[in-house]
């Protein structure tokens, strides 16, 4: 049963549970499966995706007659939905999109930046007990929005080899150029290394597992690739009044309950009657899920209700979490929205779920979990994108600035530094 615990100003911490997964051992083994496929390529991915997936694989790459059948084969409203679900990703990620900029300047000076897209990104889509349609669309349709010329899919295996048809569908539909059937660890070594059939990516995103995330995580720090972020349990946080009916609330904490074990569910609450209407509504709910044993063990082990002296205090804490999903069930929620500082995404009044933000509404459902919210956003066309600067100074422009440059770099004691300008400062035109 979820706990009810009350807010009378103890550190925030100690209300609330954030599980993490078993780490040890982890990294030295993720580390050896790396090497292999750096080494070996093709055949040890293979190898890996047998043992791990047990599907004995011929090639790694999925043709495409394969995604054009498996296309035909989804239920044609599932494909118009994730086509709607398309539509409105694309219009909001493009929004996002920027542009470079000159500043030309009178003395002679040209100074700019460029945006230009990265030219080949790796996109992780976890299998396991659930099959994600929704993050191909939210992870390929930024990049591609971006300019990113080469888009490729990782996946896991179904035993017998193959990738579910709503993946593939997804991807065709989103616009992923390549797909490979392999997971897990070797999935990131050839996204990042590359083998003799799959061309090495600039950067790697997407969720996963504990092999997943710590594999992303060493490539970066080897300096191979780049990463989007490092991708926790699934979070929400309610903020409630005592108007929202108690069911609906419930009904939205089971929601991430049911991904994983690990996940984490919190309803901060000015109202104590709510909160033991909750507390009893989620216990008539659960049982009737389909993954209720998932649900079961999340909401035991890390859901909280915690009841708080006013809807101001309940901002405060949520600031301190910096949950993955905010939903602001309150009266006026947009005159909330002002106080909420640290969340990955922020779900306003009664009649908008965090379903809707996971699916259909448009805005990216990869959001930063396990309190990086206070440092890190939401997946978007920024994370597909580098930026370049450029300078342009005429002689004029040298000669009235190159003192400065000089007396910055003697300072630092690089003498070479300022000699590359003086050099110039002397020469006679």
């Amino acid at each position: 049963m979820i706990r009810i615990v009350k807010y009378t100003g103890q550190p925030v911490d100690t209300l609330f549970n954030r599980a993490s997964a078993p780490t040890r051992g982890v990294t030295a083994a993720v580390q050896a499966i790396l090497d292999d496929v750096k080494a070996r390529g093709d055949e040890a991915a293979k190898e890996y995706t047998q043992r791990f997936d047990g599907a004995k694989l011929a090639a790694l790459a999925v043709p495409e007659q394969e995604i054009e059948a498996a296309y035909k084969r989804v239920d044609p409203a599932l494909i118009q939905t994730m086509r709607r679900a398309a539509g409105n990703i694309t219009r909001y990620h493009g929004m996002q999109k920027r542009k470079g900029f000159i500043d030309a300047r009178e003395d002679g000076v040209v100074l700019g930046q460029r945006i230009l897209p990265l030219a080949s990104v790796g996109l992780y889509v976890p299998g396991g007990t659930a099959r994600y349609p929704s993050t191909v669309l939210m992870a390929a349709i930024p990049a591609k929005i971006a300019g990113v010329k080469r888009i490729v899919m990782a996946t896991p295996p179904e035993k017998d080899g193959s990738v579910p048809d709503m993946l593939l569908a997804a991807a065709k539909i989103a616009g992923v150029t390549d797909i490979i059937r392999i997971g897990g660890a070797q999935a990131v070594a050839a996204l990042a290394f590359g083998t003799q059939s799959i061309q090495k990516a600039d950067k790697i995103v997407g969720p996963g597992n504990i092999y997943v995330t710590t594999a992303k995580q060493l490539c970066f720090a080897q300096g191979t690739v780049d990463i989007d972020t490092t991708a926790g349990p699934s979070e929400i946080l309610v903020i409630s009044d005592a108007a929202t009916t108690p069911a609906w609330i419930a009904a939205d904490l089971l929601s991430q309950a049911e991904h994983d074990v690990l996940a984490a569910s919190w309803l901060v609450t000015d109202s104590e009657d709510l909160a033991n209407k909750v507390q009893a509504e989620i216990e008539t709910q659960l049982p009737h899920l389909e993954r209720k044993d998932i649900a079961r063990k999340s909401i035991d082990n890390n859901a909280r209700i915690i009841v708080v002296p006013d809807i101001k205090t309940g901002c405060v804490i949520a600031n301190a979490i910096a949950p993955e999903h905010l939903e602001l069930c309150v009266n006026e929620p947009f005159s909330w929205l002002p106080l909420i500082r640290n969340a990955g995404s922020v779900f306003l009044g009664c009649w908008c779920p965090e379903t809707l933000g996971d699916y259909i509404a448009g805005p990216n459902h990869t959001l930063p979990t396990s309190g990086a919210a206070r440092f890190a956003s939401p997946l978007g066309v920024d994370d597909f994108q580098k930026r370049s600067s450029y300078l342009y100074y005429t002689r004029e422009a040298l000669m009235k600035t190159g003192e400065d440059a000089k007396r910055f770099a003697n300072s630092e004691g690089l003498t070479a530094h300022a000699r590359a300008v003086s050099i110039r400062m002397e020469e006679t035109p």
